[in-house]
């Protein structure tokens, strides 16, 4: 049996990637709507290594998707009382999407980096 040196820092970086891919595929899960964001908080949850990058983009996932819910009451009631506004409303609605986007992207590039807008809102005010 031949042995190969530096076999072992092989797999100890292959370990390493696999353990960051995971916690990439978390983050970027979480900006999915509210089952994605579920789904990565279990995930999270159950996993020994905790990633602060993980962390960060639930928390700032779990803030769009309360701005979503926050918008769409707000948008209910100004449209039952001024209906002609509609196409105004529809196009703010669709703000939380492109910011889930933006998320997505950010989280794939490994940055803690906070969505616009409303991203220094929610940092740090979640801890999972």
């Amino acid at each position: 049996m031949v042995e190969h040196k530096g076999t072992g820092n092989f797999v100890l970086f292959n370990l390493l990637n696999v353990k960051l891919m995971k916690q990439k595929t978390i983050a970027v899960v979480a900006y999915i709507t509210l089952i994605g964001w579920i789904i990565s908080y279990l995930e999270f949850k159950k996993s020994k290594d905790k990633s602060t990058l993980a962390n960060y983009h639930l928390g700032q996932s779990l803030g769009i998707i309360i701005t979503s819910v926050l918008l769409s009451v707000l948008s209910s009631i100004i449209l039952a009382i001024i209906p002609s506004l509609c196409f105004v409303i529809y196009l703010i609605l669709l703000l939380p999407f492109v910011l889930m986007l933006l998320g997505m992207v950010t989280a794939n590039n490994d940055l803690e980096k906070p969505v616009p807008l409303i991203g220094r809102i929610f940092e740090g005010k979640f801890n999972f």
